[in-house]
């Protein structure tokens, strides 16, 4: 199994990258999350998984060791393929969908295009103890489950502003005050908008 690659970036796109490793030239499927974490210098090096299929051998690179370890979990669930996880991957950060999994919230991870209710319900039961105890995200729950910072992103989602932006920054607000009230975290949140 290629389980790393290190060489010079040939070719890249939003969805895949040809690196040069001492003269070959790997194909490499990459989710939107590590398009944005590849560096400017010409070196890179991707954490990978083969996928071996009988009409192909497709790779897929990551950032990290654990965006890579992510997708391994999700391709292991029931109906969810690689380019649903790879999907996945694109539109969450990898701890987004941990903490998503982690806090069984199923509107996020149904937010994924190509992911429906029962797909939803799949994931997290198979993988919520799994993430957990390997990531040891008890204290991301936590987090994931303060009140304050559900009702701060209704009251910004029905002021229009996307999920996904205010999600980030009302993260950042309550690592930072922790026991901060739903009208301080909306109030921050419009300062940084």
């Amino acid at each position: 199994m290629i389980t790393q690659i290190k060489g010079r970036l040939i070719d890249k796109t939003p969805t895949n990258v040809v690196v040069d490793c001492n003269g070959i030239g790997y194909f490499i499927h990459i989710s939107l999350h590590t398009f944005s974490q590849i560096p400017d210098s010409e070196s890179v090096t991707f954490y990978t998984h083969l996928l071996v299929r009988d009409d192909a051998h497709t790779l897929y690179g990551f950032s990290s060791l654990v965006e890579r370890e992510i997708f391994r979990l999700l391709i292991s669930v029931s109906g969810v393929g690689a380019s649903i996880a790879r999907t996945m991957l694109s539109s969450l950060s990898p701890k987004q969908v941990m903490e998503a999994i982690a806090s069984n919230d199923l509107t996020t991870i149904q937010s994924v295009k190509g992911i429906g209710s029962k797909t939803a319900q799949r994931v997290v039961i198979d993988l919520k103890d799994k993430i957990i105890k390997v990531y040891g995200l008890d204290d991301v729950l936590a987090v994931s489950s303060n009140t304050n910072k559900n009702e701060a992103l209704s009251a910004l989602e029905t002021l229009g502003f996307a999920r996904k932006q205010i999600e980030k920054i009302c993260d950042k607000i309550i690592a930072q005050q922790p026991d901060a009230t739903v009208e301080t975290i909306i109030k921050l949140a419009l300062k940084n908008l």
